[in-house]
């Protein structure tokens, strides 16, 4: 089984900010816009290295989307920084008529998302963005799941033509995946290989979806684990591969069951290969104050959940 070690905890934030930094550096069509948050989204050395390419909006997000689409027909490539409840529910018919229907070249990045906010509470804790965000037409939903990986994430979709909504969150985070990792959209990351049951997680929940393979491992139950972190497009092959191989599938996900990841998949899999599914999702709720690990306990979003989730599914084979 292989090992992967965390090698210091780190916030995904600090991620987008340095990869925001370092495409700066290398792409002068690059331009950044923020909603009264630079400090928190890390967007400040951005800010310092290149003002000129700086927008500081203030508290009016659908302003800042439609500013953002307009300069994409200049030739920018606009990164749009605040809050996921900000970047998606407080703008969604700027994103849906000004970005998606008019396929505007703009990457909505936001942080702060599902249950890992913390103490802000419910107010700000959105856990319905994914599904808010796939069901535009166009749309590619990234959702990271540690430093590294939101850092390259950060730079790959400067390159992509077209709407991106990255997804990233507040808390420091276990950073386990390589450094010079080759971020493909679209392409799921298989971390460990199993033929008892598949583990398909994403975001925060991918350290906690291979704790749980540690788990089951020492109880003989070998799981095929796989990190995605593009939900739209969804990496059908991978999904499907590994289901036919071990016949159930556990999702994991910081995110309404409604509408996230695992209701892609159980469309995938009800369509091309029917399995038993168990969901690790908040179950039609919102959330509360609390500490990140207080909230993913109650809300059963750990590796101890994982595990569970795993032994009822494989009871329904």
């Amino acid at each position: 089984m292989k090992k992967y070690t965390d090698s210091g905890k780190k916030d995904t934030r600090s991620g987008f900010g340095d990869g925001l930094t370092e495409l700066g550096k290398k792409n002068k069509d690059v331009v950044a816009l923020c909603a009264d948050l630079t400090g928190s989204l890390k967007m400040d050395d951005f800010k310092k290295n290149h003002p000129e390419r700086f927008f500081q909006v203030g508290i009016a997000e659908a302003n800042m989307i439609g500013m953002a689409a307009g300069m994409t027909i200049g030739g920018k490539i606009p990164f749009t920084g605040t809050f996921a409840n900000f970047s998606t529910g407080r703008v969604y018919d700027q994103i849906r008529q000004s970005v998606a229907y008019s396929g505007k070249n703009v990457k909505i990045c936001a942080s702060h998302a599902g249950l890992t906010l913390g103490e802000d509470g419910a107010t700000h804790q959105i856990l319905e963005d994914i599904g808010l965000m796939k069901m535009l037409p166009g749309m590619t939903v990234i959702n990271t799941c540690d430093y590294n990986q939101t850092k390259a994430a950060t730079i790959a979709i400067a390159d992509y033509e077209g709407p991106v909504y990255l997804r990233f969150g507040r808390p420091k985070v276990a950073n386990f995946t390589p450094e010079d990792q080759n971020f493909q959209i679209g392409k799921a990351v298989q971390l460990q290989e199993g033929t008892d049951v598949t583990i398909i997680a994403t975001g925060h929940l991918v350290w906690e979806a291979l704790q749980a393979a540690e788990t089951l491992n020492e109880k003989g139950i070998k799981a095929d684990v796989i990190n995605i972190h593009t939900i739209k497009p969804l990496d059908d092959d991978a999904i499907l591969k590994s289901v036919k191989k071990t016949g159930c599938v556990v999702t994991a996900e910081e995110h309404n069951f409604l509408g996230g990841l695992g209701e892609s998949v159980a469309r995938l899999l009800s369509t091309q290969h029917p399995a038993p599914q168990e969901f690790i999702a908040t179950q039609d709720t919102f959330g509360e104050s609390g500490t990140p690990e207080q909230l993913m306990e109650k809300y059963g979003l750990n590796a101890s959940a994982i595990v569970n989730a795993v032994n009822r599914v494989i009871a329904r084979k």
